[in-house]
């Protein structure tokens, strides 16, 4: 059944505990979904050898490098992991202790730096090359894991219309707290397994929500997806934490994440994105070990939050995901 054709309806997320509103009559055809924005779009008088930081050769106008890949300094580099030169946490604070409702703006704001070319972008990498930047990412956060008052890594990876710095970067931030929302899909996943004695990222999912799948992952739209052709890709194997990567499957990784990316490029007409990686927590207990599942998620940027879901913390998305997953295994790519 086409999306317009269907009812609305709504769908409780059994992960984060949120309820979503599908309401097909707000969209055109999935077909149709196109991003008004590519995020390819620049300032034509912008010159990226010259003004833009990360770009071989602008070394000194970064924030300090913390490691680079690879590490031989006579070579050229092929990935820069570097300290965020307007961080939103200070790293240089005392470790921080609540004083009530306050706590002191410790913690660390890291930018990976993905390929020292400008013009490219991370699909544009071999799969290889994307496993190399995904090995950056667990290296960072191994580091970050060794102090004591940590209790969360976030990794985002954007690419938004028209920004100043659209080389591409990911950002990795070290909070002293774990978030709400992560504290709330850590429950929601162990009363699901309490309930079913499962885990609920190891279940199989609908092949109606299959978009592809490699020897260790599967790529998939989620039942009560968020945003309109959001993407989950999701380890076989259960896995509570990212930085349990080993390098096989950082390989693996990199081919499915770059053949989604191509897809959603190909489609969706180049879209501003996001991706993030949702782990665990640092201090993860033995009863949630079973529970929980990491997973990559990536939105691209196709519908902007109005009051409502402001308002009420439930979003509407204009594409069923059973449609979204068909239109994207449908896009033919090489990678």
């Amino acid at each position: 059944m086409a999306s317009q054709d269907r009812l609305p309806q709504l769908r409780k997320d059994v992960i984060t505990g949120s309820w979503v509103i599908f309401s097909p009559a707000r969209a055109k055809r999935p077909s149709d979904f196109k991003s008004k924005a590519p995020a390819t779009a620049s300032d034509p008088g912008y010159d990226h050898r010259r003004q833009c930081p990360f770009c071989s050769g602008n070394e000194h106008m970064c924030a300090p490098q913390i490691f680079r890949v690879p590490p031989d300094p006579s070579s050229d580099w092929k990935i820069r992991v570097i300290e965020n030169l307007y961080p939103a946490l200070d790293r240089n604070l005392k470790a921080a202790d609540f004083d009530g409702d306050v706590l002191r703006g410790f913690g660390f704001h890291d930018v990976v730096i993905e390929t020292p070319d400008h013009s490219v972008h991370l699909s544009d990498l071999s799969p290889r090359e994307v496993g190399d930047v995904i090995l950056a990412y667990k290296k960072r956060i191994e580091q970050l894991l060794t102090f004591d008052s940590i209790k969360y890594v976030f990794k985002n990876h954007g690419a938004s219309a028209g920004a100043s710095l659209s080389h591409s970067h990911s950002q990795i931030i070290a909070l002293p707290i774990v978030p709400s929302n992560v504290s709330a899909r850590i429950e929601c996943l162990k009363e699901h397994f309490d309930r079913t004695g499962k885990c609920c990222l190891c279940e199989v999912q609908s092949n109606e929500l299959l978009i592809d799948e490699s020897a260790h992952f599967v790529s998939f739209v989620p039942f009560a997806a968020t945003f309109p052709f959001e993407i989950w890709i999701v380890p076989r194997d259960h896995s509570p934490h990212f930085h349990e990567l080993d390098d096989d499957k950082a390989a693996d990784l990199g081919g499915l994440l770059k053949l989604m990316l191509k897809k959603m490029s190909t489609h969706l007409n180049d879209p501003p994105f996001n991706f993030m990686i949702q782990t665990s927590p640092v201090h993860t207990s033995g009863s949630e070990i079973c529970s929980t599942h990491w997973y990559l998620q990536i939105v691209p940027q196709l519908t902007i939050a109005a009051g409502f879901e402001v308002a009420t913390g439930c979003h509407l998305n204009p594409v069923f995901p059973e449609e979204a997953a068909k239109v994207l295994r449908e896009v033919h790519v090489q990678i």
